[in-house]
């Protein structure tokens, strides 16, 4: 017999969890969320807001050491990093406090304790079990590391990272994707030496080879060592720093090192597979509307394979929760999801990379580049990159790529041109303000669509 019943029960309170349960009430359902830590997960607590506000106050530091070349006479003093702290954690602490406050208006039941799925549609907290008439798990994720690397002491993951109250004057980071490359350029900004080792042959391994180059390029000029297609053989600490040493035979040595070689699902533990949940290297494996191998259970956010971002979480939480409504909503196309890395420079990306758009339309897919140098407001703010556009033979644009400061932001008309599957000449009408970043978007469909305005060839 349940102790609790509820129309919906979601184990985790993450992006994913509570996306869902907030959808669900909103549909008229009763719905408990069992989180065993606090309300908005890890995206809120441990990674994206937290990391981002570090990269502000990365930006900032730069802004000052580099006033000069504005004709504005500024200098670094030095980093506080208490002073960081605490501007990084008084967002956490008030966005943390508005969710609650969301949870509370939409009459989520908030259950606090590690829950145990154990089978059915039940999950079990500390003895009492609720039952509901359907389930969604959403337990998100963790960080990983490599086989016979212990994490502890000067070995650190990004949790750690987040923490530390002092800038290393040496840090070496393993690994060169979105984590990775965000530690490393916080860091330099802060005045550390930072090298990346990355296994595979670029950093940013993910994303279109030209955004790799571009991001490259300007870390070497931010004097950001990393060496590629390299792999990690063993790390010693002691109480002086860490020496790592390399495949190559090479040894690095540094203050400390971030180990961010991905993040792994967190599915251990919960009574998952004891209960019948079909996993795959321990993702939950799903259909293309989130159901699990159980009837009436789903399953949202970092363990379900795919992108792990919080924002695919909380799109797939929204969709479960209008699915179990009855209301069909449209399966989340994974190629649409925005990308973005927010190092300096900035990396953002939807849709496609070349090489896959060949995998799938063939040789004929036409590429352009436009670069930013030719956009008044990236050289205002003094930023270099570039703009990839990706089309279909006789079709649509399928992939947009970008690099440079602040392009983040343009990631969202990005993601409209994407989904809506625009042509070119559907694009280049459209008028841009000026100046801004988003004119590159602008300038670049003139292009593929026969009308270069401000580039040649």
């Amino acid at each position: 017999m349940s102790d609790a019943e509820a129309d919906l029960v979601i184990l985790g309170g993450g992006s994913g969890g509570y996306a869902a349960a907030f959808r669900a009430a909103e549909l008229g359902m009763s719905v408990t969320l069992i989180e065993k830590d606090k309300l908005g997960g890890t995206c809120l607590h441990r990674g994206c807001i937290p990391t981002k506000a570090l990269l502000h106050a990365a930006e900032v530091a730069d802004s000052a050491r580099e006033g000069e070349q504005f004709g504005v006479k500024s200098t670094l003093e030095g980093v506080d990093m208490a002073g960081v702290h605490k501007y990084k954690d008084g967002i956490v602490t008030r966005l943390h406090k508005g969710l609650q406050g969301l949870a509370k208006a939409h009459q989520v039941t908030f259950v606090e304790g590690a829950g145990t799925y154990v089978g059915g549609t039940t999950v079990e907290v500390d003895g009492t079990r609720y039952t509901g008439k359907n389930i969604i798990l959403a337990t998100g994720s963790y960080s990983k590391t490599l086989p016979g690397l212990e994490l502890g002491g000067r070995i650190i993951a990004s949790e750690e990272a987040l923490q530390l109250d002092y800038v290393p004057k040496k840090a070496i980071v393993l690994g060169g994707g979105v984590i990775g490359v965000e530690f490393a350029s916080v860091w330099a900004s802060f005045g550390t030496d930072v090298t990346i080792v990355e296994a595979l042959p670029r950093l940013v391994p993910n994303e279109d080879e030209f955004a790799s180059k571009q991001l490259e390029r300007a870390l070497r000029r931010r004097k950001i060592g990393y060496k590629t297609g390299v792999k990690f053989t063993e790390a010693k600490q002691d109480e002086s720093g860490v020496t790592v040493t390399l495949e190559s035979g090479e040894t690095l040595e540094a203050d400390v090192l971030l180990v961010a070689v991905g993040r792994g699902p967190n599915t251990a533990g919960h009574g998952y597979e004891e209960a019948g949940i079909q996993l795959d290297r321990g993702f939950v494996v799903t259909d293309e509307r989130l159901r699990t191998s159980n009837p009436n259970v789903y399953a949202v956010g970092d363990i379900v394979p795919g992108l792990q971002l919080a924002h695919r979480g909380f799109q797939q939480g929204v969709f479960v929760a209008e699915e179990i409504a009855g209301l069909n909503p449209s399966p989340i196309d994974e190629a649409g999801i925005p990308r973005v890395t927010y190092s300096h420079p900035e990396v953002a990306s939807v849709g496609l990379t070349e090489a896959a758009a060949k995998e799938k339309y063939g040789a004929d897919v036409e590429v352009f580049t436009y670069d930013l140098g030719g956009n008044g407001k990236s050289q205002i703010l003094k930023t270099s990159g570039a703009v990839k556009l990706v089309k279909a033979p006789d079709g649509p644009v399928v992939g947009l790529h970008l690099v440079g400061d602040r392009v983040g932001e343009l990631i969202g008309e990005a993601q409209l041109i994407y989904s809506w599957e625009a042509f070119p000449e559907d694009v280049a009408p459209l008028i841009h303000a000026h100046p801004t970043q988003s004119e590159a978007l602008g300038e670049a469909h003139l292009a593929l669509a026969g009308k270069p305005l401000h580039v040649h060839g």
